[in-house]
């Protein structure tokens, strides 16, 4: 079976420093090549483009091999790529300088490499060394920290079109010495680039960290800053079942509600469309939104019913944040707000859809019974209440990020966590909810639905 013209692959593959490898010599650069010069060319429908692990000739990476030609290229740069596109993908021509002429002396290269990797492999292994993914693992939050830092300080805003380390430093009033530490890592991690004494920002940096930019995800990835503190008192939680740093939300200010209601927002924006078409907005006349935060939900129904109008319910500090976005999106005629609680207050009456998305994780089971209960109360006849949010597997070990945001709500909260299927029909059927279902969503979140017969 060939069913395109042309099967490349790319070598990716990373390895400690100091050890040769194609990432180390630029593959990401010409993997991001081969994929612009291929769509260029009007080549997406015959040529599919796959990265790999080691191919086996480390040390003349980057390489990538073309079937079913068998052309093996090695050394290939970005400035090689139109050619193997124009030449090899269009034409059917090889390049030849760049391909491995000697079948047999590749073959013998990739045993040899092979050999002193599996030398490699069996040493560390006799000497108890931490395999290299745990060791990467543990030492995660240094890269984290690098990252988080230089959002808190504006970096990226700061090195803008090009700019010296002095530079960056009176721009974000900090040290020169430590500013050019924080820069020089930044660029091992390939946020951003160096040439000369001038930093750039990589173009992801610049699309996502800069002040500005189309995709400015600045203050959402600045909620990461307050989930720091309180993951580092994860020890304690463990040790004690509660930590100490947690404050209510309502007492919390700008510096913590602003990020995260920014880094809901993002999620919910992308996450709208998904949801609006699993559930149906053309019967829904009246909804409300428990928690709705950014509000971005209500806004994708009522944008998507011109009948329907929406409540969206959150505290009093957060509100404004919604009613900005409401503006924005100009539907302020049929998106509502109303200061509430959801752990205490009544919900209301009357309505199609009772809608409470990443809420029920915040909440202990009793909490979640309770505020079910009232959301079944706020139904109409026929009504509606979905709750979306993290669904464990019974085993309670899979999928892995919901098995993660556990230990968040375990370091932020006083109950919350994430819960299995079963836990969420329990609480629906108990409210005198029927026909409770799951609806399965691309991503990390599901939809629980049950229906106010």
């Amino acid at each position: 079976m060939q069913p395109f013209r042309y099967h490349v692959l790319a070598c990716d593959q990373k390895k400690p420093d100091g050890l040769p490898c194609c990432s180390a010599n630029g593959s990401a650069a010409v993997l991001d090549a081969l994929r612009r010069e291929v769509a260029a060319a009007g080549l997406n429908d015959a040529v599919q483009l796959t990265t790999t692990s080691s191919l086996g000739l480390c040390e003349r990476g980057p390489n990538v091999v073309v079937y079913p030609d068998g052309v093996w290229y090695s050394g290939v740069t970005p400035a090689d790529v139109s050619e193997i596109v124009r030449e090899h993908f269009a034409r059917g021509r090889p390049v030849a300088r760049l391909a491995n002429p000697d079948e047999a002396a590749v073959k013998a290269e990739i045993e040899r490499n092979r050999a002193k990797y599996l030398a490699s492999l069996k040493a560390r292994e006799a000497a108890g060394v931490v395999p290299d993914d745990l060791t990467a693992m543990i030492r995660g939050y240094q890269e984290s920290r690098i990252l988080l830092t230089a959002l808190e300080l504006d970096v990226f805003t700061a090195v803008g079109a090009g700019a010296t380390n002095a530079e960056v430093a009176k721009r974000c009033r900090t040290d020169r010495r430590a500013t050019e530490l924080l820069l020089n890592a930044l660029v091992a991690l390939d946020v951003l680039q160096l040439k000369g004494d001038r930093y750039a920002n990589a173009p992801a940096a610049a699309r996502y960290f800069v002040a500005g930019a189309p995709d400015d995800a600045r203050m959402a990835l600045r909620h990461n800053l307050s989930l720091w503190a309180t993951w580092s008192s994860l020890t304690e939680a463990v040790r004690e079942g509660h930590v100490s740093l947690r404050s209510e939300m309502r007492a919390r200010n700008d510096d913590w509600t602003v990020p995260f209601i920014a880094a809901m927002h993002r999620n919910a924006a992308a996450r709208a469309p998904l949801v609006v078409d699993a559930v149906g907005a053309a019967p829904v006349r009246r909804m409300l939104d428990v928690g709705g935060g950014s509000g971005a939900y209500a806004i994708a129904f009522a944008r998507a019913n011109p009948a329907l109008e929406a409540v969206v319910i959150d505290l009093p500090t957060v509100l404004p944040i919604t009613e900005g976005h409401i503006r924005e999106a100009c539907v302020t005629a049929r998106v509502t707000t109303r200061p509430g609680d959801l752990r205490r207050d009544d919900l209301g009456a009357g309505f199609d859809l009772v809608f409470l998305s990443a809420i029920c994780h915040m909440l202990g089971p009793e909490g979640n019974r309770d505020l079910l209960a009232r959301a079944a109360r706020a139904l109409a006849p026929g009504g509606r209440v979905v709750v979306q949010d993290f669904i464990l597997e019974p085993d309670r070990t899979r999928p892995r990020q919901a098995v993660l945001f556990a230990i968040n709500m375990l370091v932020g909260t006083d109950e919350g966590s994430t819960y299995a299927e079963a836990e969420y029909a329990s609480w629906l059927g108990a409210a005198g909810l029927t026909g409770v279902r799951r609806i399965r969503l691309p991503g990390p979140a599901d939809l629980m639905v049950g229906v106010r017969s």
